[in-house]
């Protein structure tokens, strides 16, 4: 194999392993590949991919079996207009949200209680303006948050929602050392550190 290429969905930054890897595997070539979270599963399996650092949950059987090593958690934050009563606070819980209208589906599927405009499907960003403007809010993973900052917003842990995953993937049917090998990067293993095959 004389490349590598690792997919990676918003808000994760392959920049550091990729730094080591380059050092380890000046052989290899390593292409890093921006996909949007709908795309990470398929990137696998259509081939354009070796492995991806995605966002759990992905179906990790279909059409064909996953590895899946979870590298960190992410902290659920609730991004609302600066004028908005949760700038006020260092972090909010669900309950300081019960009254809120959500913009966004939550990943984890709370919702608050007060009835819920419909609105229409859309992209992050333009979630985000919605909220800019005040007309409800949205719970991202913070790493998205920080990746759509403006002036006109503020972003604020809460508390009581489960944290998103981000892991690296790839298919069982191609695992070989090289991916081991990146799989070792992305754990802080040292070089020639073998994992015992």
């Amino acid at each position: 194999m004389h490349r590598l290429r690792v997919a990676f969905v918003p808000g994760v930054t392959p920049d550091k392993w990729a730094r080591v890897w380059r050092e380890r595997h000046p052989d290899i070539r390593l292409e890093l590949l921006p996909v949007e979270e709908e795309q990470q599963r398929a990137v696998l399996d259509d081939g354009t991919a070796d492995l991806a650092l995605a966002r759990l949950p992905v179906d990790r059987d279909r059409p064909s079996a996953l590895h899946c090593v979870v590298l960190y958690e992410e902290l659920p934050v609730v991004v609302a207009g600066v004028d908005h009563f949760v700038a006020a606070a260092d972090e909010v819980s669900t309950a300081d949200l019960v009254d809120e209208q959500l913009v966004l589906p939550e990943r984890s599927g709370w919702r608050p209680e007060a009835d819920q405009l419909d609105f229409p499907p859309m992209t992050t960003k333009d979630a985000v303006e919605v909220a800019a403007a005040g007309t409800g809010v949205v719970v991202l993973p913070m790493a998205i948050a920080r990746l759509h900052h403006r002036k006109d917003i503020v972003h604020r842990p809460v508390v009581d929602l489960p944290p998103t995953q981000v892991a690296l993937i790839w298919r069982v049917a191609d695992d070989g050392p090289v991916h081991q090998d990146f799989v070792g990067v992305t754990r802080g293993r040292r070089a020639g550190s073998g994992r015992g095959h």
